[in-house]
């Protein structure tokens, strides 16, 4: 199934469709987001897609379905966050080389403050229907520091880097696209006079 996912990232992918794009991978998209933390909430709000989820610290219940953010339920061990992620849907991806869970996806997130402009990141991924064993990734997470930063929505827009980009190719990546409600087949042409395809190309 990786493999396949590999071979076919271009029109399967859910970032590249603009679809949520799950936990853990909005904590890594190259794009910024906001922690917001209240008496018994903490709320991430990320500039890719509206996309935002919910860190519960009281007690809550669960979804009433499987959700593409996950449902996190978090507590603190001294000064770090334990987050408890589960109730996914199966329909995100962890990258686009075609890493992918099914409905048994199961996070442990810790957010450790390291200093007060770098939190340190780290989650355990454990699903039994697709890894043999639970593995780790960790990373450091950096504050913004211009003054009066907002977060500003990225507007995510289906196929647009290859609609652009993708003449720009040596050897086109994209012949056949295939979308949730219709498939396309792709035919490459430059249109005349078009100085920047003519420049790059030599």
């Amino acid at each position: 199934m990786k493999k396949e996912n590999a071979e076919h990232w271009i029109d399967r992918d859910p970032e590249l469709k603009c679809y949520l794009p799950g936990t853990p991978r909005a904590m890594y998209l190259p794009y910024p987001f906001e922690i917001t933390q209240s008496t018994n909430k903490v709320h991430v709000a990320f500039a890719f897609s509206n996309t935002a989820r919910t860190i519960h610290l009281d007690t809550v219940e669960g979804p009433p379905a499987d959700l593409w953010m996950g449902h996190s339920v978090g507590r603190w061990e001294g000064e770090t966050l334990v987050v408890d992620v589960r109730e996914f849907n199966d329909k995100t991806w962890f990258d686009r080389a075609g890493n992918f869970h099914s409905e048994a996806l199961h996070l442990i997130e810790r957010f450790s403050l390291v200093t007060p402009d770098v939190i340190w990141y780290e989650v355990t991924i454990e699903d039994p229907n697709v890894f043999t064993r639970p593995w780790r990734i960790a990373m450091p997470l950096y504050r913004r520091m211009e003054p009066n930063i907002q977060l500003l929505e990225y507007p995510c827009i289906e196929f647009a880097e290859e609609f652009l980009y993708g003449n720009l190719r040596k050897k086109p990546l994209v012949t056949h696209w295939e979308g949730d409600t219709m498939s396309i087949d792709v035919k490459r042409k430059v249109p005349p006079g078009d100085e920047f395809y003519a420049w790059f190309r030599k």
